[in-house]
């Protein structure tokens, strides 16, 4: 086969996504040194550099960014094409690739993969744990799971989990060294675990309700974390007050180990839904995917 052959330019596709030859080869399945082969022949071949590499990272040169601007809807329309094929014989097959939170992962995904996997022996899921709203088109995912208000708005999104609310909670320790609290208002004088949530680039304002009337409280205090578990831990050191899902709290409210706060001002939210572009045709494995999850919500 041709140096520039269709597994060639799909291999040099990877990696230009994932600008990194090893997980790129993790993709694949095949070893690193013989993807940087098959790319180095393939820029023999085309007598022009694709990929600039240094010690730490990849990047696409021009002419890269040019073939690959090309290449990334024929391997898409390749892709559909394939998976109609397999429409047609019946066989759910591939892999999905999802982008989740670990609490989505954990509530929404991990309960169905069992009987996923044993009613579609020929499928596999991927599952990227991540906080931000990726572009899933321009990442290739096939599809995200987020909770329902966060969602873009030209996704088409299907709810896949029950509603879900937020919980204020401080350990037995903080409540007697810092005092007990009334209201939302008075978060201001307590330290409080602040969230850096990465879809907005800032510590997240805490949102309360009372009596149909919304408010956000911003809150401040010597810790900031992007993951909630941090979050939960650093509650349960005693080291401040956390606003954390209710689901992430049950365990060690029961235990006597947190106290909930506030809990008339946190009503329960639409949870989670499952997103996908409503511009390319569902794969089977992710219509198999859907179907278990919307089986089980």
């Amino acid at each position: 086969m041709r140096p520039s052959s269709l597994d060639n330019l799909a291999a040099f596709a990877a990696v230009a996504r994932a600008r990194s030859f090893t997980r790129a080869a993790a993709e694949l399945r095949v070893s690193t040194s013989a993807l940087s082969h098959t790319i180095k022949g393939l820029e023999a071949a085309l007598g022009v550099r694709l990929l600039q590499r240094n010690s730490r990272s990849v990047s696409v040169t021009a002419a890269g960014e040019r073939l690959l601007q090309t290449l990334q809807p024929a391997l898409s329309e390749i892709d559909v094409a394939l998976e109609a094929l397999l429409r047609e014989r019946d066989v759910v097959s591939g892999t999905v690739r999802l982008t989740a939170t670990r609490h989505a992962y954990e509530t929404v995904v991990r309960p169905v993969l069992p009987q996923l996997l044993v009613d579609h022996p020929h499928a596999a899921v991927e599952v990227l744990i991540d906080y931000q709203l990726r572009d899933i088109v321009a990442d290739r995912f096939d599809a995200g799971i987020r909770i329902g208000e966060k969602l873009e708005k030209d996704m088409i999104a299907l709810p896949v989990g029950p509603d879900l609310r937020m919980a204020v909670v401080a350990s037995p320790g903080y409540l007697a060294q810092y005092g007990t609290l009334r209201t939302p208002q008075d978060l201001s004088a307590h330290r409080c675990v602040n969230y850096h949530m990465m879809t907005i680039g800032q510590t997240y304002d805490w949102e309360f309700e009372q009596d149909q009337r919304q408010f956000d409280i911003q809150v401040t205090g010597p810790l900031t974390f992007n993951e909630p578990e941090l979050m939960l831990e650093a509650a349960l050191d005693g080291l401040g007050i956390a606003y954390i899902l209710q689901d992430h709290a049950n365990a060690y409210l029961a235990e006597g180990r947190l106290i909930r706060l506030f809990e008339d001002w946190t009503p329960p939210f639409p949870g989670y839904f499952l997103y996908y572009s409503s511009r390319r045709q569902v794969p089977p494995v992710l219509a198999a995917l859907i179907s278990a999850l919307r089986g089980r919500s």
